[in-house]
């Protein structure tokens, strides 16, 4: 038999140029801010995973027209007083992102939304966005804590709303209540958790401005939110693994296009940076979040302790912290 002597490594590196799939805490926000603005609003690289489609047709059933094309999906908006309401439960399958936001939209509607969902959701605890939410007179019922969820659509009063568990989803939920309350609302967080709503609320028209604590957002009541086209970023948890590949396989250098670069997603890069790694970013101008290129080049590590605050801000973390 011929003998063959195998590589341990390889020995050209990692080459080329890619593009990840889209951000899917954003493809959701942009599918319900879509929703509720005036006009139309256009998302181009959206994710059409299971629950961002839960999601899109859940605002269907609201009456909301959504067209979509692969990637592309085309929305006329409704505004925040023109959702209709659905002639069955909305079942969101296993979406717990679309679960607890459109919980605090539909508290400030003028009718009632049974919500339900699949058997892993269904076990998932919903009393941390119940509770909140009843700050500002929201009814919320629930079985337990859990699905399914009848919200029991009211007018909801603007106060101050301290939030018990660090969550960018609940917070979520607070910030679309508020903007259908009689008053300007402040939410204060226990740790400062994702802006992405925040800043796509901004991008749409309305008014939420951050402290310096970046733990305390106050919400203007009523906005009128306009349709945007946006350009949903690359998920950057997906591009972790190519960038950690590229940093590590010796002879590499990879670039990936239109990455989203939220600082409270890009954790990752700053922990390699201080590991030595050659990471280089262009930035692009965007509407709402930031987004732009990113190269690595492979370069010998070293290593380093890891703080809460790292793993706060990483990108892969993004998907247990903080939901």
């Amino acid at each position: 038999m011929k003998q063959r002597r195998l590589q341990n490594r390889p020995t050209t590196g990692l080459h080329g140029t890619l593009t990840v799939p889209g951000d899917k805490s954003i493809s959701h926000r942009g599918l319900i801010l879509g929703a509720i603005s005036t006009g139309t609003t256009r998302l181009t690289h959206f994710l059409p995973a299971a629950d961002c489609l839960s999601t899109l047709n859940a605002l269907r059933a609201l009456g909301v027209p959504i067209k979509r094309q692969g990637t592309t999906v085309t929305i006329t908006g409704r505004g925040l007083t023109g959702l209709r309401p659905p002639h069955q439960a909305l079942d969101l399958g296993n979406a717990g992102t679309a679960t607890r936001l459109l919980a605090g939209l539909l508290a400030g509607q003028p009718f009632d939304t049974q919500l339900v969902g699949d058997g892993s959701l269904s076990r998932r605890p919903m009393d941390r966005v119940r509770t909140p939410l009843a700050t500002m007179g929201a009814t919320l019922e629930l079985t337990g804590n859990h699905l399914p969820l009848w919200v029991r659509g009211r007018r909801l009063t603007g106060t101050t709303v301290h939030l018990k568990v660090a969550s960018a989803q609940v917070k979520s939920a607070v910030i679309l209540a508020a903007l259908q309350a009689t008053g300007p609302s402040t939410i204060v967080e226990k740790l400062p958790t994702r802006d992405h709503t925040e800043r796509l609320v901004n991008a749409f028209g309305g008014q939420v401005v951050m402290a310096l604590d970046r733990r305390t957002i106050t919400v203007a009541l009523h906005p009128t939110l306009r349709g945007q086209n946006l350009t949903i970023p690359g998920d950057l948890s997906s591009a972790a693994f190519f960038i950690t590949a590229a940093s590590i396989v010796p002879g590499s250098r990879v670039t990936l296009k239109n990455v989203g670069l939220n600082q409270t997603r890009t954790g990752i890069l700053s922990v390699l940076r201080r590991m030595g790694g050659k990471i280089s970013v262009h930035h692009h101008g965007q509407v709402g979040e930031p987004l732009g290129d990113v190269t690595v080049t492979a370069a010998p590590l070293r290593p380093l302790t890891l703080t809460a605050n790292d793993i706060q801000r990483s990108s892969t973390s993004c998907h247990w912290w903080p939901y």
